[in-house]
């Protein structure tokens, strides 16, 4: 049954891979990098490992998933729904929450939708990704509900990560409530446990983040990480020639120096605290040896109006102009007001050219893109003890580390820097050999599908890892019945409706919908031995759960819960004669179950109309004579069958659903093809003379095969047209009426 769980075959197809960041602002060119804390290094890493992997001889397609925005504020590019940005790698926007453009931290109640239109593109692709890379928690949340609904592997890079970020802020003095409210930590905390649970790989860019870092979180596997450094653009980031550069960010530079032609001190970093730019001014600020060795350059965004920036950010930049003002370091200190994506390699290339130094403050850098940037360019480093430079640093060989938190440190490496010109010299050398060597993006595209391919020779031995892919980004038509007395009741006849479909081609989905809750429905499966389900709609269709890892559909849920109030439904409904609580095992969030006796109670239209009456608005199904369940108002089978067609982009004509009793009767109705078993109970007999519904003569799944059959439902197909619906319900009344 499971067609496509099968490894890739790379003579005829080659690999499907999505990424996923969903914050920030990322295009293919002209990165806005430093505009806020959400565009940092992560995009630049995401936008260069689409492009290298994209143009890997293995790779068919790459889609890079991220949020879409409109916002008078920002670049008419990021409201484009589609950005294609090489031959075979794509950005694709996808809406998500207010049109607007949002802090990462406020997004996380829109991430479900996002999710869910993620899964209507990848149906639109017509295929299932071969692995699904979730980057940051955000994305990584999304990205496990992905890769659980299609069943394939999940990659997953932190970038930051939170128990991380919170450790600092509690040493820093910050409170947790105030952690909590300003940067929603553990929620954030929550979702990277979750998706290092569902992780298959996850990527990192050093060791240091393997051992000191995702060692905090309780689903801490270091046998599931590998390590592969990002790399470097090595055309556009090298030393300087021999010629003067002639650049407009020169100038802009320059013309804050009483003395430009002396040593820099460069530092790339966004106006924010963890980038700790004010430890890096009060250490130059209290050494005046060293300033009058080098001036300090500050590129820390660009300010076309700062009033439009974050409050935190605003700070950070006011900080740093009254420790300027306060220490008299004007004609000392450069902070540009400008600077554009290309305008980065030369602010590299005249930091070198002037036998100056690069230098990364940050009070923790995950990896440190910027520092293979000025090694690229034949700049020696300075930088953070903390996090990815450590392993740069010891790669290349081209600097010193520090601690960040000590103004003092932090000064005297500056100093030793600049008192020996030779080993400045060699750590030029170093940084320029050691950026070639360890960081290019070919390398770490091609380690990058050695990890994945490693991945699918050994998911046979991991059980963990085994994946069993879903149909349904492939399906073009929908099989969906109830079970009892339906799909089962018949081996013989459930063994041949099996066969027709595993005969049939792929392209064909199946799934169940009952009354019964999902562990007894999966084991009412087992029992009688019918494989893989594509979906599960449980508990009269007030749950979906997708593939052989049950994966809950919390789109459904929240669309399901309004005004639904399940004590008040029980409290209410005690007054009423015969009707009985069914077991508690029967009960669901969003379904009250009772035991009916007809003979006592109201009917269930009265019911329904006594809880409208106390406020209660409901959906009430009866079936089988005995059983009443009191269901959310959106809630049925129907409605769920409706929703899994919206969602996967399955045409209502192309789904074939089979029922035999009265909680089937409005996932029987509509457009989709019916089908009601020969062996129905007496509450859907008025379903007869109904547009697409056949009444089977044959019981069980003999009665399903019945109606495929009369649809030609596994072939070509064959849906009555309007002038047949009208015969056969003139015919049928007339049956009904001789009866």
């Amino acid at each position: 049954m499971d067609l496509s769980s099968a490894m890739p075959n790379k003579n005829s197809s080659g690999l499907y891979i999505v990424l996923i960041s969903v914050h920030g602002l990322i295009r293919g060119d002209n990165l806005e990098l430093g505009r806020d804390a959400d565009n940092g290094g992560q995009i630049k890493y995401l936008v260069e490992l689409a492009k290298n992997l994209g143009q890997h001889p293995e790779v068919d397609r790459v889609d890079l998933l991220t949020r879409q925005v409109f916002d008078a504020k920002i670049a008419d590019d990021y409201s484009q729904p589609m950005e294609q940005i090489s031959d075979n790698c794509q950005i694709i926007r996808i809406p998500c929450g207010p049109k607007r453009y949002l802090r990462k931290e406020v997004l996380w109640p829109h991430l479900d939708a996002f999710a869910d239109r993620a899964l209507k593109h990848i149906r639109s692709v017509g295929r299932a990704p071969d692995v699904v890379h979730g980057h940051y928690a955000d994305a990584g949340f999304v990205g496990a509900q992905l890769a659980s609904i299609l069943g394939v592997p999940l990659f997953f890079t932190g970038h930051s990560l939170g128990r991380d970020k919170l450790q600092r802020l509690r040493e820093n003095g910050m409170r947790d409530e105030t952690i909590d409210k300003q940067y929603n930590i553990w929620q954030r905390i929550e979702a990277e446990e979750y998706t290092l649970d569902l992780a298959a790989t996850v990527i990192t860019s050093t060791q240091q983040e393997v051992d000191e870092q995702y060692q905090l979180y309780d689903n801490y596997q270091p046998e599931r990480m590998v390590v592969i450094p990002p790399g470097v653009e090595l055309d556009r980031f090298h030393p300087p020639g021999r010629r003067k550069i002639q650049a407009q960010i020169k100038n802009d530079v320059e013309r804050f120096l009483q003395q430009p032609k002396k040593p820099m001190i460069l530092a790339l970093a966004r106006a924010d605290r963890r980038k700790n730019v004010r430890n890096l001014v009060i250490a130059y600020a209290q050494n005046p040896e060293l300033q009058e060795k080098a001036n300090l350059v500050l590129i820390i965004g660009n300010r076309d109006d700062v009033e439009g920036w974050e409050k935190d950010s605003i700070q950070v930049f006011q900080e740093v102009l009254m420790l300027i003002d306060h220490y008299d370091l004007y004609g000392r200190v450069a902070y540009p007001k400008q600077h554009a994506p290309d305008d980065v390699p030369l602010l590299y290339q005249l930091a070198a050219k002037r036998k100056g130094v690069f230098i990364n403050p940050a009070l923790t850098e995950p990896f440190g893109l910027t520092i293979i940037e000025a090694a690229a360019s034949s700049l020696p480093v300075i930088a953070t003890q903390n996090g990815g430079p450590v392993e740069i640093i010891k790669n290349c060989r081209n600097g010193l580390l520090f601690d960040p938190e000590n103004v003092d440190d932090i000064s005297n490496k500056l100093t030793d820097a600049f008192s020996d010109s030779g080993q400045l010299r060699r750590w030029a050398k170093n940084g320029l050999a050691g950026a070639h060597r360890y960081y290019s993006w070919s390398g770490h595209a091609q380690h990058y599908i050695k990890t994945l391919n490693k991945l699918f020779k050994t998911q046979h031995k991991r059980p963990l890892h085994q994946f069993n892919r879903s149909r349904l980004p492939t399906i073009d038509r929908l099989l969906i019945c109830d079970i009892d007395n339906t799909l089962i009741g018949d081996g013989a006849s459930l063994k041949r409706l099996l066969d027709r479909i595993h005969q049939s081609d792929e392209h064909i989905g199946l799934g169940v919908a009952t009354g019964r809750h999902l562990s007894s429905a999966q084991q009412a499966m087992q029992e009688w031995e019918v494989p893989h389900l594509d979906f599960i709609i449980s508990s009269v269709g007030t749950e979906i759960h997708y593939g052989p890892q049950s994966v809950f559909d919390g789109g459904w849920a929240r669309l399901i819960e309004y005004r639904w109030n399940a004590e008040e439904i029980r409290f209410a409904l005690k007054s009423l004669a015969g009707l009985r609580l069914q077991p508690r095992s029967e009960q669901r969030p969003f379904k009250v179950s009772y035991f009916i006796d007809p003979h006592q109670a109201p009917s269930p239209k009265e019911i329904k109309r006594f809880l409208r009456q106390h406020d209660l608005h409901v959906n009430v199904v009866y079936s089988h004579g005995s059983f009443l369940d009191v269901l959310p108002m959106r809630a049925s089978k129907g409605s769920a069958v409706r929703y899994i067609a919206d969602k996967w982009g399955i045409p209502f004509e192309k789904i074939l659903v089979a029922g035999d009793s009265g909680n089937d009767i409005d996932m029987l109705r509509g457009d989709t093809l019916g089908v009601v078993v020969g062996n129905h109970t007496p509450e859907v007999k008025r379903l007869r003379g109904r547009p697409r519904i056949y009444f089977a003569e044959a019981e069980f799944a003999q009665g399903i095969i019945e109606g495929i059959d009369h649809y030609d439902f596994l072939g070509r197909g064959r849906t009555p047209d309007d002038d047949e619906v009208s015969d056969l319900m003139v015919s049928q009344n007339l049956l009904l009426a001789n009866i």
